[in-house]
């Protein structure tokens, strides 16, 4: 199969270009927080719980992982990413993921890029960053130089 653009389709695998796999110690009660809390959709399950492919928004992705060999959950006291997700109300997700149980970072607020933002961390110590724009602002007027700028 193709896509649109003439690129090859794999229903197998989520579509995005960047997909993140993110280790967790329960992959099934890691679906069902993230499902419950965050919105994601649970597309496809590989083994009772060895992973996971989760629709994140119209067009992103992450990928759950069970812990083996060399894969481990984050590890309290180290930030090794943070996964940036946009959404379409702030406030609303940050309502729900405290109210799951999420370890709020950050309480909404609005930026100077003209993004409205909060920050938690999930059940396995991921740091996850939601983010919902506000308005409209160029790079330039707080402090960026464009490079390749975005479509």
């Amino acid at each position: 199969m193709t896509t649109a653009d003439g690129g090859r389709r794999n229903r197998a695998v989520p579509p995005p270009t960047v997909v993140p796999v993110l280790v967790y110690p329960d992959v099934p009660a890691a679906v069902a927080w993230l499902t419950a809390t965050f919105g994601f959709v649970e597309r496809t399950r590989i083994g009772d719980d060895h992973r996971a492919q989760l629709g994140v928004g119209d067009d992103g992705a992450v990928i759950v992982a069970d812990v083996r060999h060399e894969q481990v959950p984050p590890v309290p006291g180290a930030v090794t990413h943070v996964i940036r997700v946009r959404v379409e109300d702030v406030d609303a997700l940050h309502e729900r993921a405290r109210s799951r149980g999420a370890r709020v970072l950050e309480e909404p607020v609005d930026r100077e890029y003209g993004e409205r933002e909060c920050s938690v961390e999930d059940l396995a110590g991921h740091r996850w960053q939601f983010s919902e724009t506000v308005s409209d602002v160029a790079p330039e007027d707080f402090g960026c130089t464009p490079v390749s700028p975005w479509p």
